[in-house]
């Protein structure tokens, strides 16, 4: 009787170690999973959105001239060039955000596909929504924690803050507005008018609106943070830089280092 006591221990205890080591196992996979998600993910974004910068080969604003300081782009407030929703995947966009430091800048290409667009690519805008500059919800979606995460600071915008988008040939200059949480199916957020429900007659559009759209809250998606702005004024590249950005010494890319 001892004995088969004794072998059914020795049984229980083998069976434990096993489990045991198992779960060590588990925790060491979990944690590489967790260090490639939140890490490495990034590391891998960041090389192909600097890859995708370079690959535009956009013209260079006017350089800065060291007597007479920046090229200061003239605000314009009439009609803006608008250009042709382009076809998925394509980068047709700078972002920079001078709230989010000097050295930001991301991508913007067309769609919201997470593999092919937001997990490569950086921002993505909404197919269907308006392109920069033009009447009715410029909307784009951007990831806040990992690939890049080009949307990590959204929460630290405040009202006012100017939002600075070229294209090939030109600045839009966009300032935040409000921002609000919603619910993933609230997608009225990226309607033409922010607030339109699915059915309802669209008005007629008289203002250019901006939404950035971003999982919330940090590391979850279970809801989504949204800021509006509206279109302040644009510029042709030509003409030189955004005095938003010279102010407070963006790294335009294009500029050569140390003029910006």
């Amino acid at each position: 009787m001892r004995h088969a006591r004794g072998h059914r221990g020795g049984a229980l205890s083998a069976a434990v170690g096993v489990v045991g080591e198992l779960l060590i196992t588990a925790g060491v996979f979990l944690g590489l999973f967790v260090v490639w998600q939140l890490w490495w993910t990034d590391v891998q974004a960041e090389r192909v959105h600097t890859q995708v910068l370079a690959d535009l080969d956009w013209p260079e604003p006017p350089p800065l001239e060291v007597d007479d300081g920046p090229a200061i782009a003239s605000e314009h407030r009439g009609e803006p060039p608008v250009l042709d929703e382009p076809a998925d995947e394509t980068v047709f966009a700078e972002l920079y955000v001078p709230r989010w430091g000097d050295d930001y800048v991301t991508p913007v290409a067309q769609g919201v596909d997470k593999a092919r667009v937001l997990d490569r690519l950086g921002a993505g805008h909404y197919p269907g929504t308006a392109m920069p500059g033009d009447l009715g919800n410029f909307a784009t979606a951007g990831h806040r924690t990992t690939y890049g995460k080009p949307y990590h600071q959204v929460a630290d915008l405040q009202e006012g803050d100017p939002l600075v988008f070229r294209t090939e040939d030109t600045w839009y200059v966009y300032r935040k507005t409000t921002h609000e949480i919603v619910w993933p199916h609230e997608v009225d957020v990226i309607a033409p008018v922010p607030g339109l429900q699915a059915g309802d007659p669209v008005p007629e559009l008289t203002e250019r609106l901006l939404t950035l759209t971003a999982c919330h809250p940090m590391y979850s998606a279970a809801q989504r943070y949204i800021v509006h702005g509206e279109l302040d004024y644009w510029a042709p590249v030509e003409e030189g830089t955004p005095i938003e950005l010279i102010e407070v010494g963006v790294q335009v890319r294009g500029v050569e280092d140390g003029e910006a």
